[in-house]
């Protein structure tokens, strides 16, 4: 796709000064920025890239005035770092404006789809499933039987959708992905042998919520594992069956939530925490990376450590813990020179 620097202005609201029939095609960094590239310059630091780039477009300030002679043209915004993610944005939006229903691909009985469908090749779509309008379902994703997808949702390569499952408006789920596998449920017999117990529940996505690459929700036993609106999940996050996470809560990757924890809204959890189930986690709560969480939390608390504890008491420990040998080796020294 190409465009030129005066469509861009329009989308941007900004003005253009050199070529308004400059053309692009592709982005760059200002420092590696060729012919048919657009770019930006933000930050103060890169000041004197402007001047060498060889981007055919540049977004900048309204207030910058060249001091050299540049050869891009130029956009002038209010933002420049705005303007450019919200570019970003529209691009994403116009790359993605996909729609019919590719071949081979398979629709089942009794399946309901709104206007502007997307369906890939080697999609398989269960029966009794009910898609909402501008859907996008991209290639060899499945979709099981009586499963809900609202508005405006995206579904990227690969993904699989078991079936009961509910997903809302507005959401994303990357490649790789499976929402709705069976929970972990398995009751222990007296030969030392494991009995699965069915896990009859399903899941159920709120509005907004977007879900990385390679993460894995599972079915509720009974009821439903909830994913409330606009939460944020990161690439390779395992949540358990019968959990529930608060709206506008964030994980990073590689995080582990065991079965029936509740965890409350607008938390941050870092990269590689475990969570044990059971558990009640309050609102505004923030676990650091790698902790290793095994007892209820209350709002607005931060921890770290496993197993974690307050995080400003973390730190503290974590001084005398650095300090350990030394401390010890004095220890010695004085039980020495009391003996002696």
């Amino acid at each position: 796709m190409k465009f030129t620097a005066e469509q861009i202005a329009g989308i941007l609201e900004g003005e253009v000064v050199g070529n308004p029939s400059a053309e692009v095609f592709k982005l760059a960094k200002i420092e590696e920025g060729t012919e048919g590239s657009l770019t930006f310059l933000a930050n103060p630091k890169y000041l004197n890239h402007i001047y060498t780039t060889k981007a055919t477009i540049t977004i900048v300030n309204s207030t910058f005035e060249p001091e050299q002679e540049i050869t891009t043209t130029l956009i002038k915004v209010e933002d420049a770092y705005k303007s450019f993610s919200k570019l970003l944005e529209y691009y994403n939006q116009v790359k993605l404006m996909k729609s019919g229903i590719e071949q081979p691909s398979v629709i089942s009985e009794n399946v309901e789809y709104g206007e502007n469908l997307y369906l890939g090749s080697f999609c398989y779509i269960g029966k009794n499933v009910k898609i909402g309008d501008n859907v996008k379902i991209y290639p060899n994703s499945f979709i099981g039987d009586n499963v809900i997808i609202g508005d405006n949702t995206v579904l990227f390569a690969g993904v699989r959708i078991y079936s009961e499952t509910e997903i809302g408006k507005n959401c994303t789920i990357h490649s790789g992905s499976i929402i709705g596998s069976d929970g972990f449920g398995f009751a222990p017999q007296e030969d030392g042998t494991y009995s699965k117990v069915p896990q009859i529940g399903n899941v159920i996505i709120e509005d907004n919520v977007d879900i990385g690459s390679c993460t894995t929700i599972d079915r509720a036993t009974l009821g439903s594992t909830v994913i409330r609106k606009g939460v944020k999940l990161d690439n390779q996050i395992q949540i358990a069956h019968n959990v529930e996470i608060g709206e506008n809560t964030v994980i990073a990757s590689q995080t582990g939530v065991a079965g029936s924890t509740k965890i409350g809204k607008n938390c941050m959890i870092g990269g590689q925490v475990g969570i044990v189930g059971h558990l009640t986690i309050g609102n505004n709560v923030r676990i650091q990376a790698q902790s290793g969480v095994g007892k209820n939390i209350k709002d607005g608390e931060a921890i770290q450590g496993s197993p974690s504890f307050n995080y400003t008491d973390f730190s503290k420990s974590y001084v005398h813990f650095k300090n350990l040998p030394k401390i010890v080796d004095d220890i010695h020294k004085l039980k020495n020179k009391k003996t002696n």
